[in-house]
This record gives structure tokens, C-alpha cells and sequence, in this order.
């Protein structure tokens, strides 16, 4: 079972403080987007997470000067009280509303024992140069400044919790930049708290990882590296856990995550077309955008035109977790089959595009000369992904896509 407890947050103390310090997190921007993102805001945590924006321009955003940086900016945001740590444990509530959809999650802490163990399940692979550079700077400031963000299979008893906490007022309710909304609640009642880590120790008997493997696999691993650096170790020290909000399946919606490919391979868009008929049936839809509505169908966008292309029976395997995904019967039958791209993780001839931006970045980017071909595919379902997790499964590169993102800044976990 699920190894979930609350922890003393360290968070904004007020709701105005709050606005101006949560961002998003560090590795969905770049040095120059997190400048312009913090213009003006003194308060925001990009100063801690991304400091090189206050360092000289060029500095190398992973030297030396700039973690040093991030810690004296970290010391310097609680010494002036924009981070205020509870005096008790406890658990929180972190809501987030994106076009008329609300989905609520608990804050806390997973056992770094739980992701060793295979009580954290996750369906990507990660990369060890990764995991380091997510590292570091937990080592300099000796905190989880960011969550990862996990789900569970929903339990009644939680979700009633739930709807009794959210039924207050926020203690942070805001509309961030991009039009999601954020709304945070922490529990202060004792027996709420003990009744929420007992329901995920008896009802929860895994969690699935959602978005953030590398951050979970180097959390796991600094919890690792400071037990064998202590002597007195016993288990319970703060960093055998680190920050997660877990999310009921039941609410959690996965976008579509689409391909856009350089060149034909040597092909005509009619060879193309007409080899595309080995594997699935092609109708021209015209010029107007067409939206997967299913699994195993597909939107195709060439030259100025959208076709619908429908995988027949045979071309993939019911009964293979992996290869019934609609990313694997497009990478098998056309990436790699008809245009020669073999490897996803390395090939420069193919761009991912997440959903969020919509099918018109697709088009946008064929019709600019950029990108010759464009692929819409029909979004994995959450039953697909804790499946594929179950099975021990891996799933291919840049098949999910989770949004909202989670707000940096709303609570930390410190280590120590």
C-alpha cells in the first residue's frame, strides 16, 4: 500500500504573496522566457528555481554562480516572509480549473521506499544525465521546490474528504496568466490528516506516476544518497520523502501529444497517400481541421489538405498493452515503416506538438515550409496508462500530455 503523509509546508502567507510567487515550473520555459516571466516580480519563485535570470546574461544556467544564487534567493524569500513553513504537519488541497473542469489533488509526501519498491508505478523511461541535473539544486537548497504530479484509482472516502475541505474558502485562489485557474487549501485539523495518510495506507495500493518521471526518479535517488551520508539514519527523516500531488484518476484528462515530420522520405504526397493504404483506410476530409474521435483513428494534414486516416483490423494487436496505442500503430506502420524514422528519442526529422496548442500549430507549421506532414492522433486514456503501468510496460516517447501544469511556489517541501 501507498506510503502518503503530510509534512510542514513551507508556503506564501498570504494570498497576494502567493500570486506573484507561483510560476511554472523550471523545465517548461528557458532562461530568457523565465526573464520575461518574472519582469516585474520580484516576488516570483523563478528567482529560486531558474536564477540565472539574475545572474549576467550567457551565465550557464547550470554553473556553480547560479546555484548559489538560488540558495541565497531561497534564504533570502523566508527571511523577508514570502515563505512561511506550518508549525504542524498536514496535508493540502491543490485545484485546478481549465475550461470549465475542475480536478482536485491531495499534497503530500510519497516515500522515496514506495518508488524503490514498485509501489510508484510509472510508464516512461528515464535518462540518468537527466535525473542528475534535476538533482542538483535539490541538493543546494535542500528542498523540493516542485511536485510531481501523480494519480491513484479513486476512493469514495477520499473524495468525500475532500468535497468537505473544498467547501471553505480557498486559502489561495487565483487565475494565472494562461487562463487556469488555482485554488489551495490546507488542512489544519489533526484528525482530517491522520484520516487522509490512513485511507491512502489501506485504499490506495499504488500510485501511478502522471507527468515527472525524472523529477521522481532523482527525488528517489537523493533520498538514497542522504541516508548513506547518515549515520544516525532511521527512516524517518524528511528526505526519504519528497512532494507529490495525487490526483484521483476518475478526473484527470490526457491530451492528445502529435507529431510533425520534415520530409517524405524520397516520397510524393501520392506515394505517400497510396502506401499509407496498406495499413489504413485514407478519405480526404478538405481543408477544415479534422479531429480524431476515437482511438486508432488519426487526422493527417499534407499538403493543404486534412485526410482521416482509419487503422483496419490486423494492423495492431488487441491484446499488446503497447502496441494497441495509437502512438505505436503511428510509429510502427508510418514513421518508421514508410519514412524511415527508427528512433523517436534521437531523430531530428520528427517534432512532438502537444495537444494544448491545438491542431492549428500543426497546420501552422506544414504551411510555413517548416514541417512537410502533420499527425493527429486520438489522446491515451487514463485506463490505458495505469494499464501499460500495471502490465510493467513502457510507454513509446511523448505519448501523454497533462494540463494544467502544476504551479510551482503554493507549498515546499523542505528536506531537513
Amino acid at each position: 500500500m501507498a506510503i502518503v503523509k503530510p509534512f510542514r509546508g513551507l508556503r506564501p502567507p498570504t494570498r497576494e504573496i502567493c500570486e506573484e510567487l507561483a510560476c511554472l515550473p523550471y523545465d517548461v520555459m528557458n532562461s530568457e522566457e523565465a526573464a520575461r516571466m518574472a519582469a516585474g516580480k520580484p516576488r516570483s519563485l523563478l528567482h529560486v528555481t531558474r536564477a540565472e535570470i539574475d545572474c549576467p546574461v550567457g551565465t550557464d544556467a547550470h554553473s556553480e554562480q547560479v546555484y548559489n544564487k538560488s540558495v541565497a534567493n531561497f534564504k533570502m524569500f523566508q527571511e523577508q516572509g514570502w515563505l512561511v513553513q506550518d508549525e504542524t504537519p498536514r496535508f493540502y488541497v491543490y485545484a485546478q480549473t481549465m475550461e470549465g473542469r475542475t480536478q482536485y489533488g491531495i499534497v503530500g509526501c510519497a516515500a522515496c521506499e514506495d518508488y524503490a519498491n514498485g509501489i510508484i508505478k510509472k510508464h516512461e523511461l528515464t535518462r540518468p544525465d537527466k535525473e542528475e541535473d534535476r538533482m542538483v539544486l535539490t541538493r543546494h537548497v535542500n528542498a523540493n521546490l516542485e511536485p510531481v504530479f501523480f494519480a491513484y484509482r479513486a476512493v469514495r472516502e477520499i473524495d468525500a474528504i475532500v468535497t468537505g475541505i473544498v467547501a471553505r474558502e480557498a486559502d489561495y485562489d487565483f487565475t494565472a496568466e494562461d487562463g487556469f485557474g488555482h485554488h489551495f487549501w490546507a488542512i489544519d485539523c489533526p484528525e482530517t490528516n491522520q484520516r487522509l495518510e490512513t485511507l491512502f495506507a489501506t485504499k490506495v495500493p499504488y500510485t501511478y506516476v502522471a507527468d515527472g518521471h525524472h523529477r521522481t526518479a532523482a527525488a528517489a535517488r537523493i533520498g538514497a544518497e542522504y541516508s548513506q551520508k547518515n549515520p544516525g539514519h532511521d527512516g524517518s527523516e524528511e528526505y526519504n520523502y519528497f512532494m507529490a500531488v495525487h490526483f484521483p484518476d476518475n478526473q484527470l484528462r490526457i491530451i492528445d501529444y502529435n507529431r510533425v515530420v520534415k520530409d517524405l522520405n524520397g516520397l510524393t504526397a501520392g506515394e505517400l497517400i497510396a502506401r499509407l493504404g496498406n495499413n489504413f483506410i485514407v478519405e480526404n476530409m478538405g481543408a477544415e481541421v479534422y479531429h480524431p474521435t476515437r482511438l486508432h483513428e488519426f487526422g493527417m494534414y499534407l499538403g493543404g489538405m486534412w485526410f482521416k486516416l482509419t487503422a483496419k483490423p490486423g494492423a495492431y494487436d488487441d491484446n499488446d498493452p503497447i502496441g494497441v496505442l495509437d502512438v505505436t500503430i503511428l510509429s510502427n506502420l508510418v514513421l518508421a515503416e514508410i519514412l524511415d524514422i527508427q528512433d523517436l528519442r534521437r531523430s531530428t526529422r520528427v517534432d512532438f506538438v502537444g495537444g494544448i496548442r491545438g491542431l492549428g500549430e500543426l497546420k501552422r507549421r506544414v504551411d510555413s515550409g517548416e514541417m512537410k506532414v502533420a499527425f493527429a492522433l486520438f489522446p491515451v486514456s487514463m485506463k490505458q496508462l495505469i494499464n501499460i503501468a500495471d502490465t510493467g510496460n513502457i510507454m513509446p516517447p511523448k505519448t501523454t500530455w497533462f494540463e494544467p501544469k502544476l504551479r510551482s511556489g503554493l507549498v515546499i517541501h523542505k528536506l531537513d
